[in-house]
């Protein structure tokens, strides 16, 4: 297995010099090092053969320029060791009568690296000056490399400092021979590589980088059990990379076996490595994209398959082009959900991208309880550092609130869902159960198929099954509802299967019996064709919030247009709707009530009530059901998106393009404008409200711009036409109306992708591997348009600086 904490093979130095991919940043460090007299830029262009002599007289080897720097050392070897044999060595005092002085006979015991200063009067060390690690201190500390040896009356200490065969000194001695030999010097070696070699190696790479392209794009999983050439299944990795060997063979003879023992490019850690370039290029791309924009955030966080919490982070800005864009930069693992926990993972991540926070303009969340805090939630701690970071409710979890509250708010309804989880945890509570299911589903459809009852075609009459309802699944109980409606008959089957069932216990054939007789009624088939129609049009609503592009006021819009057609079926749809329900009752054989009879109350004891007041069916269903639940519904409606009245949102409501930007409200933008005071200075204002009577002569006059429906067009447009430059103030109003968020559909399809990433057979995976894996996989649009190139670019980059570090 290979390792990174090795030297470098030959092959990998051949791809780095022949790049150009030297770390500049590293170099430049090190001439900036301040030195003796005269700067780091200064000694790399020093005359070698100027450096002096006299141990006593010499600068820090470290502080030449790392690229002159074995030159230093080759010269001073080369010299050997300053001993002046017929210098008069001056005496030293020690104690009272006691004189003692540097002996030359020393030279003779200890000459191949024994230094003598005559500038003052102290020995060295030269290889320890040359190549002594700044590991702490050794038998000698520093004495022997820059304070200088001086007690003459202990010649052992000269013994103490060699040490044993592993001491620093020894360990110095023998990178002085490796670098005197020069058949084992890379430079020499670098000149001896045949361009066979080189083009081997390069292969080699680009075959590993495309195997790791793939693999994230499916989000697969990279490592086998075991990944020995003799295994069955060593891994996705070394699978591919055969496959590619197999069906080339450039590739396969520089692959795997054909490939040198410490150079194969398969390990574990050089497919993390490349990984981490593949997610640091999608990120610079990102962060390019984004530049010095303002952006908002999304979050949310969801516990991942090995029960940890992990915190999923979305930007959402406005690019060059005018395209509003959300794009996910990463996942951090907080221990605890507490406000302060979650705001210090985001300060983590800004600090790692070098995001700032005055630059938010917008926070979005989905609305749990430890985020929505108005004074201890992480709303409230971001807006105490940025006022202008404005919060806006996730529409899309606001409209499933909605509808969760009129099952809760309505008995009828809350009956009635309490009904349909009961069918769906019976009729698939097992797998024979299930299978029982679809088996009868499948028979109807062939009949109906004979029958002409429907048409097939592609995409049409799959293989289905009941869907369990989640209160904070947007849309799940509409899907639910529809999957009932769709297998009626199999599910009334079912049902009636399990009574009959011998095997079956009393509990489950009276459950079953219940159910069956419940599903079975006009009452249940009344509910179960209004909450469809109901929820169908809250669900469109839902799927249009959920668009990555939708802003702020199209989502006002929407919520509009919803609870318009609400009002239209509540109005207008009595007589349809019914039609409807009857045609299924006597499709499926069910007793229909008329509606002139009348209806008959009961307690909660299912007696008939002897003084409840006599109605008629038509008022029951009607105005008790179909009126209620529809009145309900847009009152918890109005209630939940009654923030949409905010004057933040009315003011911005009046940048929309719609009939010749009839919501223009010169009035209301200025004090758009006044709500971000960080973006716009007393003297902007003053040019903004010169800027929009220009503005808005120019957009109604143009007949490009009057047939525009959103925001989002109105800003492609005018960087299109290259008007934002001309109306700088109005294009960044826009932006801020835009980077507003709408909904955390993004983040929730984050986390949807963790469950593929990071599933039970790699629930081992770290953290770091897990985001890099995530940010490529999201982002695959990025991702897989980057260059090999780029890719070979930062991984050389990023073994070259663990190799100086």
């Amino acid at each position: 297995m290979e390792r990174y904490f090795r030297k470098r093979t030959f092959e990998e130095n051949i791809i780095v010099e022949d790049s150009n991919r030297i770390d500049e940043s590293t170099n430049n460090a090190f001439k900036t090092t301040n030195t003796i007299g005269k700067s780091s830029s200064m000694l790399a262009e020093l005359d070698l053969e100027q450096i002096p002599y006299d141990p006593g007289l010499r600068i820090p080897i470290a502080n030449y320029s790392p690229k002159i720097r074995d030159q230093v050392r080759r010269v001073y070897l080369q010299k050997g060791p300053c001993q002046p044999m017929d210098h008069a060595f001056p005496k030293r005092k020690f104690g009272e009568n006691t004189y003692r002085r540097f002996s030359s006979s020393w030279f003779s015991e200890f000459g191949d690296w024994l230094e003598y200063s005559i500038s003052k009067d102290v020995a060295y060390c030269l290889y320890c000056y040359l190549f002594k690690a700044n590991k702490g201190k050794q038998s000698g500390g520093d004495a022997f490399v820059s304070e200088g040896f001086t007690y003459w009356k202990n010649k052992e200490r000269l013994k103490t400092h060699v040490g044993k065969h592993d001491s620093e000194h020894n360990q110095a001695r023998m990178k002085c021979e490796a670098l005197m030999n020069q058949g084992q010097h890379i430079q020499t070696v670098w000149h001896k590589q045949s361009k066979q070699a080189k083009d081997d190696y390069r292969i080699r790479l680009y075959s590993s980088v495309d195997c790791t392209r793939l693999l994230l794009q499916q989000g697969l999983a990279f490592r086998g059990h075991d990944e020995s050439e003799s295994s069955r299944n060593p891994g996705n990795f070394r699978v591919l990379l055969k496959f590619l060997g197999d069906h080339n063979d450039i590739i396969k003879g520089v692959t795997l076996e054909n490939a040198p023992k410490n150079n194969k490019l398969t390990s574990p850690d050089i497919q993390r490595d490349l990984v981490s370039a593949f997610a640091a290029e999608t990120i610079n791309v990102i962060m390019n994209d984004l530049g010095d924009s303002l952006f908002s955030i999304l979050v949310d966080e969801s516990r991942d398959v090995s029960t940890k919490e992990q915190m999923s982070i979305v930007l959402r800005y406005v690019d060059k082009s005018g395209h509003i864009n959300e794009r996910f930069i990463g996942i951090e693992h907080v221990t605890s959900t507490t406000t302060l926990s979650l705001k210090v993972a985001i300060d983590k991540m800004f600090s790692r991208y070098n995001l700032s926070i005055s630059r938010l303009r917008g926070q979005g969340y989905d609305g749990a309880s430890n985020m929505q805090g108005k004074f201890n939630g992480l709303k409230s701690l971001i807006l105490k550092e940025n006022s202008c970071a404005y919060y806006i409710h996730c529409f899309a979890h606001q409209l499933q609130l909605a509808l969760v509250g009129v099952a809760k708010k309505s008995i009828r309804s809350f009956e009635f869902f309490r009904v349909v989880l009961d069918v769906v945890n019976v009729v698939g509570g097992s797998c024979k159960r299930s299978d029982l299911l679809r088996e009868k589903h499948s028979n109807f459809i062939v009949e109906a198929l004979e029958t002409g009852e429907i048409s097939s075609g592609r995409g049409f009459n799959q293989e289905s099954s009941l869907r369990r309802a989640g209160d904070t699944r947007w849309g799940s109980h509409y899907n639910s509802l529809i999957d009932l409606l769709s297998m009626f008959s199999a599910v009334g089957d079912v049902l009636e299967m399990i009574y009959e069932d011998g095997s079956s216990s009393s509990d489950q054939k009276l459950e079953a019996f219940n159910l069956s007789k419940s599903i079975y009624s006009f009452d249940f088939v009344f509910n179960l064709h209004m909450m469809r129609t109901v929820l169908g049009i809250s669900s469109e609503l839902s799927q249009a919030l959920q668009l990555k592009d939708q802003d702020i006021v199209n989502a006002m819009d929407l919520v509009k247009v919803g609870k318009q057609r609400l009002q239209v079926f509540r109005e207008d749809g009595w007589d349809s709707f019914l039609e409807d329900t009857y045609n299924f009752c006597q499709k499926h054989e069910i007793d229909v009530l008329k509606m002139d009879d009348m209806y008959m109350r009961s307690d909660i004891r299912g007696r008939p009530q002897r003084n409840a007041p006599k109605l008629t069916n038509l008022h029951h269903y009607r105005v008790d059901l179909f009126y209620v639940v529809i009145d309900l519904q847009l009152q918890e409606l109005n209630d939940r998106f009654s923030e949409v009245s905010t004057e933040l949102l009315l003011c911005i409501a009046c940048l929309y393009p719609q009939d010749s930007f009839s919501a223009f409200d010169k009035k209301r933008l200025i004090q758009l404008a006044e709500f971000y005071p960080q973006d716009f200075s007393r003297t902007d204002i003053n040019k903004l409200y010169d800027q929009l009577d220009t503005y808005i002569f120019d957009m109604r006059s143009n007949n490009t711009f009057t047939v525009l429906k959103s925001l989002g067009d109105l800003a492609e447009k005018l960087v299109e036409t290259k008007k934002n430059k001309l109306y700088p103030f109005v294009y960044k109003l826009l932006t801020l109306a835009l980077i507003l968020p709408v909904a955390t559909a993004t983040v929730e399809r984050v986390f949807s992708a963790m469950g593929i990433v990071k599933d039970k057979l790699r629930n081992r995976m770290s953290d770091e591997w897990m985001n890099d894996c995530l940010i490529c996989y999201v982002e695959r649009d990025i991702c897989l348009k980057l260059d090999n190139e780029v890719i070979v670019n930062r991984f050389q980059s990023m073994k070259t600086r663990k190799e100086l570090l």
